[in-house]
């Protein structure tokens, strides 16, 4: 059987030499080891990939035992992560999960779509997954919100993906799925924050275009981020061509950062994240 095991705590020495010992006490092969500290705020992330006999609640209380005060510790199997991916009209970045979910290349069950639009159903459908719409006309964002909730709660997903979900999300709502939800941004953040960016990009005459999968906070597109990728562009192209060439960037970072989360290969570290790739 194969688990990782994820530890965060305040920093000290040694304590990659008390976590692989415990591992080998309890007879557990350790397949790869990713480590990183943060120097400035004296914090310690590590991310381990174990094969063996395991008895969860035995090896996580011992490595809480050892460890320093705050010490967070969890181990995972290798089941895939259970999502709700959230969309509007634009097709590429939920198609693009989906066509990989179908080759089984992503560690992710999707478990439906929620639009407020109906546009994307047959997309959907046609991939044998549940999609639900739900207008958002004559509502309030918090109503809206509320009444989305209620339905990503029948499904209790790990993680909610924003796949071109076009509405900015009320602080209940953000609150109620802190450290689930990723967004993907149709910039390079910090760069053109909000609606329209490429149209920014385009007025700016920039030499490359990109996108960001970040973590949904309460301030828009400030989130920690995940994954960035960019692509260059030249003075010929105007804002639509600019769009039409981001798509590609979009739907690859979004996958990635769904991808690592259902890996377990982030950690949130205050306003950024440590990404074992």
């Amino acid at each position: 059987m194969k688990k990782v095991l994820l530890a965060e705590c305040p920093d000290e020495p040694g304590l990659i030499a008390k976590i692989t010992s415990l591992c080998f006490e309890h007879k557990l092969n350790i397949i790869r080891n990713d480590e990183f500290v943060d120097r400035d705020n004296h914090r310690f992330y590590m991310r381990t990939a174990l094969q063996g006999d395991f008895d969860n609640s035995d090896l996580v209380a011992q490595l809480k035992h050892i460890l320093p005060d705050g010490t967070k510790v969890s181990l995972k199997g290798e089941e895939k992560a259970k999502v709700v991916l959230l969309a509007t009209k634009e097709a590429h970045c939920l198609g693009g999960v989906l066509l990989k979910c179908f080759e089984n290349a992503m560690n992710v069950e999707i478990q439906a779509v929620i639009a407020n639009y109906p546009d994307l159903e047959p997309l959907v459908t046609g991939f044998d997954i549940p999609f639900y719409c739900i207008s958002h006309d004559g509502l309030s964002r918090e109503q809206h919100d509320a009444k989305v909730a209620e339905k990503i709660n029948e499904f209790n997903p790990d993680l909610i993906g924003l796949a071109k979900y076009m509405r900015i999300l009320s602080p209940e709502f953000v609150a109620q799925f802190s450290g689930k939800i990723i967004n993907i941004h149709h910039s390079f953040l910090p760069a053109f924050i909000g609606a329209k960016p490429y149209h920014q990009a385009f007025q700016r005459g920039v030499k490359m275009i990109g996108a960001t999968a970040h973590f949904v906070t309460d301030e828009l597109d400030e989130g920690p981020i995940i994954e960035q990728d960019i692509c260059h562009v030249n003075h010929a192209q105007n804002a639509e061509k600019l769009a039409a060439l981001g798509r590609d960037v979009e739907k690859n970072v979004f996958c990635r950062a769904l991808q690592w989360a259902a890996e377990q290969r982030i950690f949130i570290n205050g306003n950024k994240t440590v990404v074992f790739k």
